[in-house]
């Protein structure tokens, strides 16, 4: 098991192979290293990302299989079950870092600001649901000249928080120093992911 601060390092040097175009991919996702992983995993980040197909998760951070636990969902948004599964990679698999990875152009955030304008509005009560968790990060900016960049970063913060402070085992294990959550956006235009923390 590597420390927070080790596996914030990884990602940071892997994210910088993928956007200098030196991934090493095929060093962990080949034969041998899908039979080292047959009786268990052990990543060694638990990342919270977006459903969008234009942030695949492992390869922005050029790493193999068994290296990050990775939870997507559109948004990014830190619902129960997604709880719950940060939960399981850091008390059952020994991560001990936990990075909330929003994205430029995010669709789902978009649609949340057009909401709050009163430019469109959901009916599919499925969607509706995804928009209600972002809101929350959103509301507070209304009336002022918010970028989507601004409202990427504004989720992003509230899904950490969330985190830090929606789960008792998270929140403990944050406040022992035993853990570190993050937040961080990718740029689908550059490659490049900002830690925000």
């Amino acid at each position: 098991m590597i420390s927070a601060v080790e596996a914030l390092q990884r990602l940071r040097k892997g994210n910088g192979r993928f956007v200098e175009g030196k991934n090493d991919l095929a060093r962990s996702i080949g034969e041998a290293r899908r039979a080292e992983l047959t009786e268990a995993q052990t990543p060694f980040a638990v990342i919270l990302a977006c459903s969008d197909s234009r942030v695949p998760v492992e390869l922005i951070f050029d790493q193999g299989f068994g290296e990050l636990f990775v939870i997507r969902v559109a948004g990014n948004v830190a619902t129960p079950s997604q709880i719950g599964s940060i939960e399981y990679g850091i008390t059952a698999l020994g991560a001990r870092l936990v990075v909330v990875l929003g994205h430029s152009n995010c669709g789902a955030v978009d649609a949340t600001l057009k909401e709050l304008g009163q430019q469109q509005e959901h009916g599919s009560p499925n969607l509706r649901a995804i928009v209600d968790c972002i809101r929350p990060a959103l509301e507070p900016l209304m009336g002022s000249d918010i970028s989507l960049y601004d409202a990427v970063v504004a989720n992003v913060r509230h899904s950490v928080a969330q985190l830090r402070h929606g789960s008792e085992i998270l929140e403990k294990l944050t406040d022992n120093r035993e853990i570190a959550i993050v937040g961080a956006e990718y740029s689908i235009e550059s490659g490049k992911v900002e830690f925000l923390d």
